[in-house]
C-alpha cells in the first residue's frame, strides 16, 4: 500500500461527492413525490388507476435499475418525435437521465414503503381520530403520516442507503460521481485494489452518516414509547 497514493486518491474521490449527494437527494425527493401519487392511484376507486399503479410498481422494482438507465439513456434517443421535442435539451444529457432514472425506480419502491407503512397504523387510532371530530385530510395529518412516518423509519433508511449506493450506476453513462471517478484512476494507473478501496470508504462513510441521522430522528419521534 502507498500511503501518498492513497492519500492522493482519497481526497480526487472527494470531488465526486457532491454529484453523489446531489442525485441521492434529487433522486428521493422526486421519487417520494411519485410515490405519494401512485400511493393515491392504488387507493383511488377507478380500478384501471390502480391498475396501472400496480404496473408500474411491478415493472419498476421488477427489472434492474441499470437496464432503466440504459433505455432512458440510450433509448429515448430513437424516437425523432423526442427529439425534436422541448424535452430533448434535457434527455440527451447524462445527468438528466440518471436523475430520470433514479426518481422513477425510487419512486416504486417508495410507494410501496408509503403503502405499507399507512396499513400498518392501528384502527384504533382512526376510529380515536374520528370519535374526536377529525376527518378527511385532518385525520390523515395529524394520526395516519405521523405514525406511518414513525413505522417506516427503518425501511426509509434502509432506501436511502440503497439509493447512494444505486448512484454508482451513473458512472455507466459517463457521470463523474465517486465510482466514476474511481474508474478514471484505475484506467489511468491499474492500481483498481487501493483506489476502489478509498471508493468503498468514502461510500461507507456517507451511509454512517445516514443510518445515525435516521437513528437520531426515530429516537426523538420515539419518546412517548420509550417514556411508556
Amino acid at each position: 500500500m502507498d500511503v501518498p497514493f492513497l492519500r492522493d486518491t482519497f481526497f480526487a474521490l472527494l470531488s465526486g461527492v457532491p454529484l453523489t449527494v446531489q442525485l441521492t437527494v434529487l433522486s428521493l425527493a422526486a421519487g417520494a413525490f411519485l410515490a405519494a401519487g401512485l400511493v393515491a392511484l392504488q387507493h383511488s376507486r377507478f380500478r384501471l388507476l390502480g391498475f396501472i399503479a400496480r404496473s408500474y410498481v411491478f415493472v419498476f422494482r421488477g427489472s434492474p435499475l441499470l437496464v432503466q438507465m440504459y433505455l432512458i439513456y440510450f433509448g429515448l434517443g430513437q424516437f425523432p418525435a423526442l427529439r425534436a421535442s422541448f424535452l430533448w435539451p434535457f434527455l440527451r444529457e447524462p445527468y438528466w437521465c440518471a436523475l430520470l432514472a433514479l426518481a422513477l425506480n425510487e419512486a416504486a419502491y417508495s410507494s410501496e414503503i408509503m403503502r405499507g407503512a399507512l396499513r400498518s397504523v392501528p384502527s384504533g387510532l382512526i376510529e380515536a381520530g374520528k370519535a374526536c371530530g377529525m376527518s378527511g385530510f385532518l385525520l390523515l395529518r395529524r394520526i395516519a403520516i405521523p405514525t406511518a412516518l414513525r413505522n417506516s423509519l427503518p425501511a426509509c433508511a434502509n432506501e436511502i442507503i440503497v439509493m447512494v449506493k444505486s448512484t454508482a450506476l451513473v458512472s455507466t453513462i459517463t457521470l463523474l460521481d465517486i465510482t466514476g471517478i474511481a474508474a478514471e484512476i484505475v484506467a489511468d494507473t491499474y492500481r483498481s485494489i487501493e483506489v476502489f478501496l478509498m471508493a468503498g470508504a468514502i461510500y461507507l462513510t456517507i451511509n454512517f452518516a445516514i443510518t445515525n441521522a435516521v437513528s437520531f430522528v426515530e429516537y426523538k419521534l420515539n419518546r412517548h414509547l420509550r417514556e411508556a
